[in-house]
């Protein structure tokens, strides 16, 4: 298991990266995306909601709330990125359910 300080440089680089991407893709798709203290709030007006993405420390995860849901992404060594089980990375995670959001599909670019 990775110490602290490499959790947090990991979770970091990946949030910040993933800011990025939705900031690339915000005005294009109509969301807003906010960041405070390390995590990310995405707003939507229609249909209202707000997503979260944050890391969590004591378990060395990134917590996403979206969609009335919770997604808890482990550090892949092998891919060197946040994973949930089934494999999706959190950018793809966000592409898919901002996308289930919009009602259509989203892309994120690297």
């Amino acid at each position: 298991m990775m110490n602290e300080l490499e959790f947090r440089d990991r979770a970091d680089q990946a949030i910040g990266n993933l800011k990025k991407s939705l900031e690339t893709a915000a005005d294009r798709y109509g969301f807003e995306v906010d960041s405070n203290q390390g995590a990310l709030t995405i707003e939507f007006e229609e249909p209202p909601a707000r997503f979260v993405v944050s890391p969590n420390s004591p378990v060395r995860q990134i917590w996403v709330s979206a969609r009335v849901k919770s997604f808890k992404l482990d550090w892949d060594y092998a891919r060197a990125e946040f994973v949930l089980p089934d494999g999706r990375s959190l950018r793809q995670l966000m592409a898919d359910v901002t996308g289930e959001q919009l009602g259509e599909a989203v892309v994120l670019a690297d």
